[in-house]
């Protein structure tokens, strides 16, 4: 009669543990984010392109002649990406003009109507800023024509989702 007890506590665990692992299976995953699951790749839209057809109004240019004025300065490289990034992204709307994102990986990008990303790229020329507000980017590579400096990837942005 010992024998039969011990098969059937041996019986019992097993089932249990089945069982059990049967409940969590469903529990885990039903947690994976299916809200990126319909979202297709990013698009690289910087490839055989410059970024040049921006909306340039916002540029400040500079005043001619030998006259007190306003001084500029050329932001390239990772600090335009920074200054675009900082000027688009509390907006509402998307696409170009749209709110702007910081990846993971250090990259800018957006999404277009159809929630895909784009990357951005900062226009060859580099982005006329006031210099008393380009001075926010001057730890950044390609503030003034500079190659050497902070680039992106150490930035974080909590309002930003994941690619």
């Amino acid at each position: 009669m010992n024998t039969t007890y011990g098969e059937r506590k041996i019986v019992s665990r097993l089932l249990a543990i089945c069982l059990s692992a049967l409940l969590i299976v469903p529990v885990l995953t039903s947690c994976g984010g299916s809200r990126t699951a319909n979202v297709p790749p990013p698009v690289d839209d910087s490839v055989g392109r410059t970024v040049s057809d921006r909306n340039t109004t916002n540029q400040p240019q500079a005043k001619k002649g030998l006259g007190t004025g306003q001084k500029v300065a050329i932001l390239a490289g990772a600090a335009a990406l920074y200054y675009l990034y900082n000027q688009h992204k509390n907006a509402q709307q998307e696409g170009p003009q749209g709110k702007y994102y910081l990846s993971k990986n250090g990259r800018v990008y957006y999404r277009d109507a159809q929630h895909r990303a784009h990357w951005v790229t900062p226009p060859s020329e580099g982005i006329r800023v006031p210099e008393s507000e380009a001075q926010r980017y001057r730890d950044y590579q390609g503030f003034n024509g500079r190659a050497t400096g902070r680039d992106l990837s150490g930035i974080t942005a909590t309002e930003a989702p994941a690619l």
